[in-house]
């Protein structure tokens, strides 16, 4: 049998889609890192060194605004031509990516890919919502959570391989498996598509891109471009937070709003992507510095620190398919999220007793722990919130999930970035003058300058990185007490056995299975 009579897929029929659901995801989180290695050897190709950032932040802005949106036409118009819609966008910027001429052209092709990926991330975890029960759920959970570990770990590797090929091929590779993809999805994937009329609230996504994006270009900007007291960053800052409060007002009257307010009315909601925002910061902000620590304090390679994060990935995919596992057959989550902060909060401590002369194993092990912790709890807050919403607002519950942790990765690396810079300026003022001669205008963080440094003024820089990099980590263990805090506060409700809710619920009856919200 390869579908229920609900229309469940099962046995091989469900393996295949998921399988194409998952390549989708993984080409999305795969190109958040993917570039990083490639990047010198673009520059010397196309030149443009001033812009160079725009390449990863116009891809991180594209992806992060686009996902509320595309949750709320999946939910309008079917789950299924929208995923296609989003990978082919994907695919078209991937192509154009690699076929750039100049860095403008690249910066542009890059932010149509990001629009794409948006789609491809939020559209393959409520696509497994159509398809499969909540109680059956966690295992495809735990999986998806494995996506984003190998991604991380596996970007920067391939990345570097390919770039000693030809750069453009880090674009290329995208075509065969995003093909793959939207075959076994055209052929294989049976969605029922909602017939009902629609409008689309235009000024709620442009007031709600308007205000998220300025507010990414602050975190992302902020400390480094320009300074947290310019008037570039207060000016990004007082247009976020308007925009923002004008999109509030307006999905309080759009008929159909593109985040619907009353979602938050529920605790399980508000909780779970509260969480959702402070893990991710604590998330992104590891996967960042971590490298940094190692290529700076150990003096690895690029190549080598990526080999090291595999225990975090490690950590990460054993955790997330075990617990995964663990709530299907036990049909509970709430234990999962509580455990898992918990063990984030260890891990960002024992991140903080690096030090110079650690030995490397005891970094990957302490590293491992962080995995873990992140794995127990990352993809069940998907399960929770998917679990707690009506069928009709399947995407926008996962986009809502998928939304407040790229949001909390962005202020998060801002936020460790600060935090870091402030306090090796602060180790390196100190420093005699004997030392800071040798220094010109600062070290940057290039682990190639550190080591053309002289060997006495070399160790007491090592000493300085590390004990600012300590702590960065020891902030970010007093930053994972919240989600910690938070995972107490989170309702364990019982996990749906099948896909659609049951009208016998009280506070979900047939008449409220329309586009408006309870009030009304």
């Amino acid at each position: 049998m390869n579908a229920q009579d609900d229309g469940t897929l099962t046995g091989k029929a469900l393996r295949t889609v998921f399988i194409a659901l998952m390549l989708g995801m993984f080409l999305a989180a795969l190109d958040q890192t993917i570039v990083s290695t490639a990047l010198p050897t673009i520059v010397g190709d196309l030149g443009g060194l001033d812009h160079l950032s725009w390449v990863v932040t116009s891809y991180l802005l594209a992806s992060t605004i686009s996902t509320p949106i595309y949750g709320k036409l999946g939910d309008m118009y079917g789950r299924k031509p929208v995923f296609l819609v989003a990978i082919l966008i994907f695919l078209a910027g991937s192509m154009l990516a690699g076929l750039s001429q100049n860095m403008g052209e690249l910066i542009g092709f890059r932010a149509l890919q990001g629009i794409g990926a948006g789609g491809l991330m939020v559209g393959a975890q409520a696509i497994i919502a159509d398809i499969v029960p909540p109680r059956d759920r966690g295992r495809y959970m735990g999986l998806i959570g494995s996506v984003f570990a190998i991604a991380s770990v596996a970007g920067p590797l391939l990345g570097g391989f390919l770039t000693s090929i030809d750069w453009r091929w880090i674009f290329y590779v995208n075509v065969p498996i995003g093909i793959v993809a939207v075959v076994i999805v055209s052929t294989r994937l049976h969605l029922h598509t909602p017939h009902r009329k629609h409008r689309i609230d235009y000024l709620g996504a442009a007031l709600l891109s308007g205000g998220v994006g300025a507010l990414i270009l602050l975190a992302t900007w902020g400390g480094t471009q320009y300074a947290w007291g310019s008037r570039e960053i207060i000016g990004l800052g007082i247009v976020g937070v308007a925009l923002l409060v004008a999109f509030v007002w307006q999905e309080r009257r759009a008929a159909e709003p593109i985040l619907p307010l009353w979602l938050f009315r529920s605790r399980i909601f508000s909780v779970a992507n509260a969480m959702g925002f402070t893990i991710g910061m604590a998330m992104f902000g590891a996967i960042i510095f971590i490298p940094l620590f190692l290529q700076i304090v150990y003096g690895v390679t690029p190549t080598v620190s990526g080999l090291l994060m595999i225990s975090l990935m490690a950590g990460l995919l054993i955790a997330a398919i075990l617990s995964g596992r663990a709530i299907s057959r036990i049909g509970r989550y709430r234990p999962f999220p509580i455990a898992g902060t918990a063990v984030l909060v260890v891990g960002m401590f024992l991140l903080s007793l690096l030090g110079v002369h650690t030995p490397t194993w005891v970094a990957s092990a302490y590293i491992a722990v962080v995995g873990i912790g992140l794995g127990l709890v990352m993809q069940v807050l998907v399960l929770v919130v998917q679990n707690d919403a009506r069928p009709e607002n399947i995407g926008v519950a996962t986009s809502s999930a998928t939304f407040f942790r790229s949001m909390g990765g962005a202020f998060g690396v801002a936020l460790f970035g600060t935090i870091f810079a402030t306090r090796l300026a602060n180790q390196l003022a100190g420093l005699p003058r004997a030392v800071t001669a040798h220094l010109g205008s600062g070290v940057q963080l290039n682990p190639t300058q550190v080591d053309q440094l002289p060997p006495r003024v070399h160790d007491v820089v090592l000493h300085a990185f590390a004990h600012s990099l300590s702590g960065v980590f020891l902030f970010g263990m007093v930053l994972s007490l919240v989600p910690f805090v938070l995972s107490w506060f989170l309702q364990e409700k019982p996990l749906r056995t099948t896909i659609a809710r049951e009208a016998a619920d009280p506070l979900e009856t047939p008449a409220q299975f329309v586009f408006e919200s309870p009030e009304t």
